[in-house]
């Protein structure tokens, strides 16, 4: 039976790295928004019973309802034995997935650092203060971060040879930061060896290769969390 994904259709997102996933490991899923709409995905979300997701994306599996990238990765990984066999090691796959949806949150800030509410025009003076540090301190102490973490095992992935959940989304983070602050992540080539090893590796897996030439992968823009603005990315 195909997993039910629910995300916003109108750009990638975190709903992204759901998709790219279950489209690397072969995963049964139906993009729900995309085919139906986001009038749709509000309709079901406040249709659920029970403890409801927050917001998307979620998945719908049976009866299963899961929210949040790293926990429905987790439960695909784990559902589907894609992961290392070891609950130790699993953990600390969640472990550095998690460390991945901080960051992705910080992203989100840069460009939204007073209100979501408010648009980026009206916070432009303060996403140019938080994106000087947000490039000067954040970005390195992540990214050195994920570098070791590939580098234990020597690569190309984080559990060597073996790609998981986790290699497919850092491989969407540097897609993204590539996208929003191309200045500064060509500037800083070389830093995070490891992770632009892997960067270059995901696309070789079969089914990323397939995805990425298809019209399911959607370009960044931005209504999403990675977005260019040019004054952002000064150096």
């Amino acid at each position: 039976m195909s997993v039910e994904l629910w995300y916003w259709p109108n750009f990638p997102g975190r709903g992204e790295f759901v998709r790219l996933y279950c489209e690397a490991f072969g995963i049964d899923y139906t993009d729900m928004a995309r085919e139906q709409g986001a009038d749709a995905l509000v309709e079901h979300m406040h249709g659920l019973q029970g403890i409801r997701p927050f917001a998307p994306p979620y998945i719908v599996d049976g009866d299963v309802v899961i929210g949040h990238t790293a926990h429905i990765l987790a439960y695909l990984s784990d559902k589907e034995g894609l992961g290392s066999g070891e609950l130790e090691i699993d953990l600390q796959l969640i472990q550095l997935q998690l460390d991945i949806a901080d960051l992705v949150e910080e992203v989100h800030g840069v460009h939204h650092p007073v209100a979501n509410e408010l648009y980026y025009a009206d916070q432009m003076d303060a996403a140019f203060e938080k994106a000087g540090h947000f490039r000067a301190r954040r970005i390195p102490k992540y990214l050195i971060h994920f570098d070791n973490a590939i580098a234990a095992s020597g690569g190309p992935f984080v559990l060597g040879q073996q790609p998981t959940h986790v290699d497919t989304s850092l491989f969407q983070l540097m897609e993204g930061l590539d996208y929003m602050f191309p200045n500064y992540m060509r500037a800083m080539q070389g830093s995070w060896a490891y992770l632009e090893g892997l960067q270059g590796a995901v696309p070789d897996l079969e089914g990323v290769a397939d995805y990425l030439a298809s019209e399911r992968r959607m370009e960044f823009n931005e209504d999403g969390i990675f977005r260019h603005y040019e004054e952002l990315d000064e150096l």
